[in-house]
């Protein structure tokens, strides 16, 4: 072995890493997350706590995005959670979970998708966690985990419910 470096090549030699570097291409920074709004009800406790069976669940999940005088953009991940069975409301959850991002080099028309598919992307574990925590708080175990949302899909649907909608909208 030798501690002499080998002969560097301009051509094939790797940038040497000293420090930060310019933008590799476009992308996002998340500078913070937060809770907006956070409601747990279990109205029929301690009953609903001793529920036979699996709960109905009816889910809602909304994505909001906008951009701020500061050059940031905020995003809004709202979920809400609905269990019930024919006897009873077991549990209702609502949470507003968003962050703020910071875009570099995302071309104009890849911005709404950016910041209505990857960021929520990025929030949903945190959120997730939060209504774990929130109905095993409330006395439920297991806690309630959210499967994971295909946010690309809600997009699409989104994006064709409005390219529709106009014309629809004309009918009687």
């Amino acid at each position: 072995m030798t501690d002499a470096a080998p002969p560097s090549d301009a051509n094939t030699a790797a940038p040497a890493d000293n420090g930060p570097q310019g933008p590799a291409g476009p992308g996002f920074r998340i500078v913070a997350q937060f809770v907006k709004d956070l409601s747990f009800e279990n109205p029929k406790a301690p009953d609903s706590l001793r529920v036979d069976g699996k709960p109905a669940i009816d889910m809602g999940v909304e994505m909001n995005a906008q951009g701020r005088p500061d050059g940031l953009f905020e995003v809004d991940l709202r979920l809400t959670i609905k269990a019930t069975t024919d006897a009873m409301t077991v549990f209702n959850v609502e949470l507003l979970y968003g962050g703020l991002f910071a875009l570099q080099g995302v071309a104009e028309q890849d911005i709404e998708p950016l910041l209505l598919i990857e960021c929520p992307r990025y929030l949903f574990p945190f959120a997730r966690e939060i209504i774990a925590r929130a109905t095993s708080d409330g006395g439920f175990y297991p806690p309630f985990m959210l499967d994971p949302i295909d946010f690309a899909g809600i997009y699409v649907a989104r994006q064709q419910s409005i390219a529709r909608g106009p014309a629809e909208t004309g009918k009687a």
